[in-house]
């Protein structure tokens, strides 16, 4: 048993090997070479093109000729036997058998399987034909084929009332309408048939009824067929019989003449109104005195001012609310759905996209009915104005071949829970009354209500034949849904919403290649009177004290110049300051609005407060721009007042002793004094235009910080227009658009938040533990032994004393670090410029006289104000200017070691009032005034530095955030 089970696995394994060697060698060989021969590509056919003896093939998708004596069937994709050939075999495939039928058997059943005799003719399929009123029989009640087919006519006397149906296979009982009228199966003169119903002459209904579709847009009309076969036979049946039906048509065929009213033309819309007023006895439905029994609910009246009274008098008896356990957010919309017949379709919800045809997830569709979410369709998101989606005609007219008609109410449950629905009016843009568009017009009194709606009307455009393609198409390209907010609301209490209607007439040319635009948007607003009026107080109370802190500038500014008159200069600067400040109350008031639509509106519970609408918006954006142009025009002013300031670095070097120097052309030497070196001067120069730089932000931490909390941790999602303050918005989720003010708000907030911590770490942290760029400044004067006299203004300006303690700085490293050890060791006085003080830093008030004396010696510079570096670079000029240096270094040097008597100075503390209002209230008669400049923050900071190099970045800043 164990040599046979060896041999065997030994045979399987010789076997298997074999096997694949095969399986390989057919792969290696013959797999290429097939695959180099085989085509992926066909003829392409269509069902369509093939001809009349040839049938479709499904599964190969080409065209296959049928067999002998067949043809094509109507749908193209089998065969069928021809004329006078019965069917003998048909497996369900395409390939049938067919054999011709006898002579005195020409004939073919209906279902082709059997020849038979006709009592008449035939029809062009071979088939037999009967006169009207007869039915043909085929069969006996047992189903046996007759030899002989047999037309028998339907009895139309009063016993039976009975008529041929449209397939003529059966006798049934004939239209009421005609019993009615004449008793009989027949409406002959004079009584009227229209629609398929027979209606007596004798009655009050008008003859004459234009069946004519409206176009105004297009600015035409014309006789619609599906007006001319239906609306008179629609109205007389609604009026003289009540059927439901056909007052549903009727209405339907109004709502398609865009709820148009003509007093003069017996149209639709005219009809409608005729039967509504002749059926005043009639009781009215639910307590609607625009709803009559039988009819349907079309229009809110003609009174003129009922418009207002319908969309705010009353209060839907509902509650909408964000968050909390009373949470209300689904706005419950449903419609009673008809179809042109009028027959009653369905009561259906609105969700999922039945009104909205441009195409999109069920997600982001059903968002538009979320209470707060301000809505917008698209197929491409652009900011505001523009939403829309386009659609080819092509698709529109195969996916709505009939209209059908909507009732939209509101539902909602009452404090007992019970289920209540709330008719929603529609505005329709396009309605004419006496050919009159009134609800375009702005005022809301002049408006007409209605309340049925439909997407696409394709029905009405059709001229000749129904079966036709149209001539025009009717679209509603923009629907919008308004919803409005009680005002001083605290519960969430709404007005009944309004759904504004624009439609489109389309003159077909082409649908292919034809296409239009649809929006869809959902808007939420409320009355924004109290807003704006709180708005303007709160910029005129902050305008009013920007005007007295203006002229408190202007007031110092006069000060400072030295000049007690007013004069247009003084008008001038006054206007400029009030611009800043002015700039400044813009964007405190914007702030503070934007900060409260974002607290309010997100973090509320019970709805109280909707966001302003785009249009709403208008005043916001205003104060933004002038707060962006008037804080430019004070960026420009300070700018101009920076580049106009006079800068002196006193040297208080003196020379240490004399050199023999050659005397060019005479041949000799002579003693002169070692000239002091300028290279001291030249670096504190350049150390002062390094600070210039200083920043308390930095600007590329600032954005990068910025985008990065607004894109990637998502704060920019609190400025969309839903009541989600999540940040975070997941894919699949509808994206409302942002909102101005929001954004506004989000993004300043965000950006003051993140540089006024900057500066808190730059002042507490950077600038105690790390460096201090402007007290490093100070030392390096001192250690130069060069002091910065600063004048800003004409009378007033800033001061660094930076004398050195050691008497000169001009030496050498041993003898530099030896006067930097004994200054540490308090082995000599201090650096302040009173005496054993360290008070370096100044704000000073000079005297005219100084002024003037300072003039002087500053003309030979300038040059009647000409920059010398424009001048001529002669060898006198150069000389001059030489010389005037050493002047004014001399005169400064002389005045701060209080050498002049008549142009004297003495040192004070500034008042903290003074401080707080930036005026000096002692004016420098006789004597300049030197206050310690001590800024409490910046630890001893100097001011005039950080006025010139800090506040600058300030106010760009605040102008990035504007922009």
């Amino acid at each position: 048993m164990v040599t046979d089970g060896a041999g065997a696995g030994a045979a399987m394994a010789s076997w298997s090997t074999f096997s694949v060697a095969v399986v390989t060698v057919f792969f290696l060989l013959i797999l290429p070479c097939f695959s180099r021969a085989q085509t992926l590509s066909f003829p392409f056919r269509q069902p369509e093109t093939c001809g009349h003896n040839q049938y479709f093939d499904i599964s190969a998708l080409s065209c296959v000729r049928c067999g002998a004596n067949q043809r094509r069937d109507a749908r193209g994709t089998s065969c069928v036997c021809i004329p006078g050939f019965q069917m003998i075999a048909n497996n369900g495939g395409p390939d049938i058998i067919c054999k011709k039928c006898p002579e005195n058997m020409k004939g073919v059943t209906k279902d082709g399987w059997n020849c038979i005799s006709c009592p008449g003719g035939l029809t062009e399929e071979g088939k037999c034909h009967c006169p009207t009123g007869h039915i043909l029989v085929e069969r006996d009640v047992n189903g046996t084929v007759l030899s002989q087919a047999i037309c028998k006519l339907c009895d139309e006397n009063e016993n039976s009332f009975t008529v041929a149906n449209a397939l003529g296979n059966r006798c049934i009982r004939c239209e009421p309408t005609f019993i009615n009228t004449s008793r009989s199966c027949a409406c002959s003169e004079p009584n009227i048939l229209t629609g398929g119903l027979c209606f007596s002459s004798t009655g009050d209904f008008p003859p004459r009824v234009i069946s004519t579709a409206r176009y105004g847009e297009l600015g035409m009309s014309f006789i619609s067929e599906w007006f001319t076969k239906y609306l008179q036979s629609a109205a007389a049946a609604c009026w003289v019989y009540a059927n439901l039906t056909s007052c549903q048509a009727l209405g339907n065929m109004c709502v398609m003449n865009m709820n148009s009213y003509d007093s003069a033309t017996f149209d639709a819309c005219r009809l409608f109104q005729f039967v509504f007023e002749n059926t005043a006895g009639l009781r009215t439905v639910h307590s609607v005195s625009f709803w009559r029994q039988n009819l349907p609910w079309l229009f809110y009246g003609d009174q003129l001012g009922l418009a207002p009274q319908v969309l705010s008098a009353t209060p839907l008896p509902t509650n909408f609310s964000f968050k909390g356990q009373t949470q209300n957010t689904k706005m419950k919309f449903v419609a009673a759905s008809y179809d042109v017949r009028g027959n009653f379709i369905k009561w259906q919800t609105v969700e999922g996209g039945v009104l909205q045809l441009c195409p999109d997830t069920e997600t982001r569709l059903n968002a538009a009915y979320s209470f707060g979410t301000t809505y917008q369709q698209n197929d491409a998101f652009i900011f505001y104005f523009i939403f829309q989606c386009e659609i080819p005609i092509s698709k529109i007219l195969t996916d709505f071949p009939t209209p059908v008609f909507y009732d939209v109410y509101l539902e909602y449950t009452d404090e007992n829970q019970h289920q209540y629905i709330w008719a929603v009016p529609v505005l329709n843009l396009n309605l004419q009354h006496n050919k009159i568009f009134v609800n375009k017009d702005s005022n809301s009194d002049k408006w007409l209500l209605t309340r049925r709606i439909f997407l696409v009307d394709a029905l009405s455009g059709r001229e000749n034949d129904l079966g036709s393609q149209p001539r025009l198409v009717r679209i509603a390209t923009q629907i919008s849904l308004s919803i409005h907010l009680v005002p001083n609301t605290k519960n969430g209490n709404i007005y009944p919403p309004l759904i504004t209607i624009a439609y489109r007439d389309i003159d077909i040319k082409d649908p292919n290649s034809q296409s239009v635009k649809i929006s869809f948007s959902v808007t939420y607003e409320m009355n924004q009177g109290d807003a704006h009026v709180q708005t303007d107080i709160a910029l005129g109370v902050l305008g009013g004290l920007a005007v007295l802190s203006s002229l408190l500038k202007t007031a110092g500014w006069k000060r400072r110049i030295g000049s007690p008159m007013i004069d247009l200069q003084t008008v001038m600067k006054f206007l400029v300051y009030y611009a800043g400040d002015l700039a400044n109350v813009f964007f405190i008031t914007t702030v503070g609005t934007g900060l409260y639509w974002l607290i309010f509106f997100k973090a509320q519970k019970s709805v109280s407060v909707l966001l302003p609408m785009p249009a709403q918006e208008n005043h916001f954006v205003t104060y933004v721009a002038c707060a962006f142009a008037l804080k430019a025009l004070q960026f420009l002013h300070k700018l101009i007042s920076q580049i106009t300031i006079d800068i002196f670095f006193i040297d208080w070097e003196r020379p240490k002793g004399k050199v023999l120097k050659a005397v060019e052309g005479e041949g000799g030497v002579r003693s002169a004094i070692v000239p002091v070196s300028i290279w001291r001067t030249y670096f504190v120069a350049n150390e002062w235009n390094e600070i210039q730089t200083v920043r308390k932000i930095n600007p590329l931490f600032q954005v990068l910080t910025v985008l990065f909390l607004l894109e990637v941790v998502g704060f920019k999602n609190l400025a969309l227009m839903d009541s989600s303050s999540s940040l975070s918005r997941s894919p699949p989720s509808y994206i409302a658009p942002y909102s101005r003010i929001l954004r506004y708000a989000v993004s300043t907030i965000l950006w003051l938040v993140i540089g006024i911590i900057q500066i808190v770490f730059f002042a507490v942290f950077y600038e105690r533990f790390i460096e201090d760029k402007i007290r490093q400044f100070v030392d390096l004067c001192c250690m130069s032994n060069i002091s910065v006299f600063l004048l800003s203004h004409k009378c007033f300006g800033y001061y660094i004393h930076g004398r050195s303690v050691h008497g000169h700085a001009d030496t050498n490293m041993e003898e530099m670090n030896l006067n930097l050890k004994r200054e540490a060791e308090n082995l000599c006085s201090q650096r302040g410029l009173v005496p054993n003080t360290e008070g370096q830093t100044f704000q000073i008030a000079i005297s005219d006289q100084m002024r003037q004396h300072y003039d002087r010696i500053h003309e030979t510079l300038t040059r009647k104000n000409g920059p010398a570096r424009l001048l001529s670079s002669s060898a006198s000029t150069f000389e001059q200017s030489i010389k005037a240096y050493h002047t004014m270094n001399k005169f400064l040097g002389s005045f701060i070691d209080h050498v002049h008597k008549e142009m004297d100075y003495f040192i004070k503390d500034k008042l903290l009032l003074e401080r707080i209002l930036g005026v000096e209230f002692m004016e420098p008669m006789e004597k300049s005034i030197f206050y310690n400049a001590v800024f409490c923050i910046m630890e001893m900071k100097p001011l005039f530095l950080f006025m010139i190099c800090c506040s600058s970045v300030l106010w760009i800043w605040l102008a990035k955030i504007l922009f």
